[in-house]
């Protein structure tokens, strides 16, 4: 046990990670508000960004441009693209969704003037 405490605490981003996440979950499912719940999913998707940023570092690395004469190559000493480009991904992704919803929950206003999903959910039945 005290081994595992100690290698969470030699990664103190996978411990904010970890918070990040729970704390969005908790929000999603805690408020009946709808812009909260959008904000604790905002919240769930920066985590997940942050989780692709802090792992994907690596000391030291560099570019990864190989040239064609270069022999035999170390593979440690380049960075891997792929976290880079799903980070990328993943934050056009997120700005996607949270337009989308807040266009939804504008139209779900409009409607049913309340954003209280309790309250929504009574005038729908």
């Amino acid at each position: 046990m005290v081994e595992l405490v100690q290698a969470w605490l030699q990664r103190p981003n996978f411990i904010v990670f970890v918070i990040l996440f729970l704390w969005g979950v908790y929000i999603m499912a805690a408020h009946p508000n709808l812009v909260k719940k959008l904000i604790g999913l905002y919240i769930v998707q920066t985590s997940a960004i942050f989780f692709l940023v802090a792992f994907s570092a690596k000391d030291g690395a560099t570019v990864p441009i190989i040239l064609a004469d270069s022999g035999a190559v170390d593979a440690t000493l380049y960075a891997n693209p792929l976290p880079h480009v799903l980070t990328v991904t993943a934050i056009v992704v997120q700005v996607a969704t949270l337009g989308v919803s807040l266009a939804l929950v504008s139209g779900i206003y409009r409607k049913f003037g309340s954003l209280d999903e309790e309250e929504i959910l009574e005038r729908v039945e």
